[in-house]
């Protein structure tokens, strides 16, 4: 120990006195190693306790200033990617944006419809990725019937709007279309405000 550093046993270097922790028996009251070496030391030993139960260890990453890894999806992403979250240390969730995303629409599905992502797609598939009522616009909204809350397959923004509209009334649905179809009745304006009643 000289000039205010110390050698360390670990990394074979000059270190300051404050990379060194305290050690009250030894001779200079501090540890033969820096905190840099006794962390990884330690990570490194609670690594081979671990193994040697079975059980898996996630590896440290280096994580630079104003980032965080999500340990869903193994990515390291800016502050910005995180919702806030006053209880955690750093003040984020655990999980980030993207992923809390995905699982959001997972438990919708299931909480919603009864449903799981791999059961939404497979009926997508089967409707060749189509609206089951305009064939034309991509299926994309599960529709359910709300009475006995039943799936009734995926339709497009328009189509879901539309039933949503006419509140799921097939007789109001038929009406719709016997008057697109002009097979409803039309009143003939006469005069201003009579009409003449169909025959």
């Amino acid at each position: 120990m000289s000039n205010g550093s110390k050698w360390c046993r670990g990394c074979g270097r000059d270190v300051p006195l404050s990379g060194l922790a305290a050690d009250r028996n030894r001779g200079d009251g501090l540890q033969p190693r820096c905190r840099g070496c006794v962390a990884a030391y330690g990570a490194e030993h609670y690594r081979r306790r671990q193994a040697a139960r079975g059980k898996a260890v996630k590896e440290k990453v280096d994580v630079p200033v104003g980032h965080k890894l999500c340990r869903q999806c193994g990515e390291v992403k800016s502050h910005g990617d995180w919702h806030k979250n006053a209880t955690a240390s750093d003040g984020l969730s655990t999980r980030c944006k993207a992923c809390r995303a995905v699982q959001g629409r997972a438990s919708h599905l299931k909480r919603s419809y009864g449903i799981t992502e791999a059961q939404r797609d497979e009926m997508i598939a089967s409707q060749d990725g189509l609206c089951v009522i305009c064939r034309l616009g991509p299926a994309e909204h599960v529709d359910h019937d709300h009475q006995t809350g039943r799936v009734r397959g995926v339709l497009c923004f328009s189509c879901n709007a539309a039933l949503g509209q006419f509140k799921d009334r097939p007789d109001v649905i038929r009406r719709a279309a016997a008057y697109v179809e002009g097979n409803l009745w039309k009143p003939t304006i006469v005069a201003q405000g009579v009409y003449r009643q169909p025959s």
